[in-house]
């Protein structure tokens, strides 16, 4: 029996009320799969302040580097946003375990199905099927991580903020090769975005990107789109689109818009891989929903489970290779809605069902 041995940092308000229920969808999976499930739990976040006095303590560290992936939930709210920018949950917890673990490729399927069209701010005559597309966006370098990054008191008394977008061509081609391995399970068509029109890092970007992909990769069908033309087209026509790469602070924005496109937050999960691999000889990777820890709701129970149920599905496919239990816990899911269960933020005014009676209904379809 396969073991699955894995960190959860459950993080912050309703973090760990939908950890706790993608832990049991989990656990009757394994059962029904025949896996064996080691989850040890870690602080991360606000939480982890609160008990130790840091966002990302080196007792979670050490959880996550014996693990094979990370599970994690959300981190960050009001209760810590007077801290110091760099001591935030946000920036003090996933920024160093990204840059820790090189999670260079972050991948967030952009899914909306067709029973919840009405929760995409689209009209209904534009996506009738629902959305599936996917967003690969590099993770680790470009604006937010390039040197130098400084304000400066000029001598005239003026201040200058200096912000440096650099990229490698190996970078490049590292997050390429995850784009085309995704592009090859789906339709075969990757669009890479960049804005080489204007961007010395753009002009290299899209010159890798054609070479790469014509000596790796003939069977994909390749094309290029300046990231404004990009953002206009994601919402004109979501669908025009099969797997979208690009850099890191383009990704950041075109990766939010297709998770309004798609309606809930509530339904978006997302994977960011790593350079190294597991003890399986899998990418280590962590696991997360697209959403926030929504404060205004957490203790109610009223949150919606299921972007943390289908990040452990991601988990499943891509950290420990179980691409069939993987597809039937997304079709768990997607059957649950489709007979009827709805969170209130996928409601639409209707009934709903509370956190854990969405996982029930999980569950009863797997």
């Amino acid at each position: 029996m396969p073991t699955l041995n894995f960190a959860v940092l459950a993080g912050d308000y309703i973090g760990p009320e939908v950890m706790d229920q993608a832990l049991r969808v989990l656990d009757r999976l394994a059962r029904l799969e025949g896996l064996s499930l080691a989850p040890v739990p870690a602080d991360v976040g606000g939480a982890a302040i609160d008990r130790h006095g840091k966002a990302l303590p080196e007792s979670t560290l050490a959880v996550c580097q014996k693990a094979d992936a990370i599970l994690f939930g959300s981190v960050g709210g009001p209760k810590w946003e007077k801290l110091p920018p760099k001591e935030q949950p946000e920036r003090a917890a996933l920024l160093p375990l990204r840059k820790h673990f090189t999670l260079f490729a972050n991948i967030r399927p952009g899914i909306l199905y067709r029973e919840l069209a009405g929760a995409s701010p689209l009209k209904n005559e534009r996506i009738p099927d629902g959305i599936d597309i996917v967003c690969i966006r590099e993770l680790t370098g470009g604006l937010y991580f390039g040197l130098p990054k400084e304000t400066t008191s000029l001598p005239d008394g003026d201040l200058r903020a200096v912000d440096t977008m650099v990229y490698r061509r190996s970078e490049i081609e590292r997050i390429l090769e995850t784009a085309i391995a995704s592009a090859r399970s789906r339709r075969r068509r990757l669009c890479s975005v960049d804005k080489a029109n204007v961007l010395e890092t753009s002009v290299l970007w899209r010159k890798t990107a054609t070479e790469y992909v014509a000596r790796k990769a003939p069977d994909i069908e390749l094309s290029h789109m300046y990231v404004d033309n990009a953002a206009m087209q994601l919402v004109r026509n979501p669908n025009q689109f099969d797997v979208i790469v690009t850099e890191n602070m383009f990704g950041d924005i075109l990766s939010d818009e297709m998770a309004c496109v798609c309606g809930s937050l509530g339904m978006l999960s997302s994977a960011s891989l790593g350079a190294g691999r597991n003890s399986l000889g899998l990418p280590f990777g962590l696991f997360e929903p697209a959403g926030g820890t929504a404060p205004d709701i957490a203790g109610k129970g009223i949150a919606n489970p299921c972007a943390q149920i289908l990040s452990a599905a991601l988990m499943l496919r891509y950290s420990f290779g179980l691409e069939a239990p993987a597809s039937r816990l997304e079709g768990a899911v997607r059957r649950a809605v489709s007979a009827g269960a709805r969170t209130a933020d996928i409601a639409f005014g209707g009934p709903s069902v509370g956190t854990a009676a969405m996982a029930d209904a999980v569950i009863a379809q797997l």
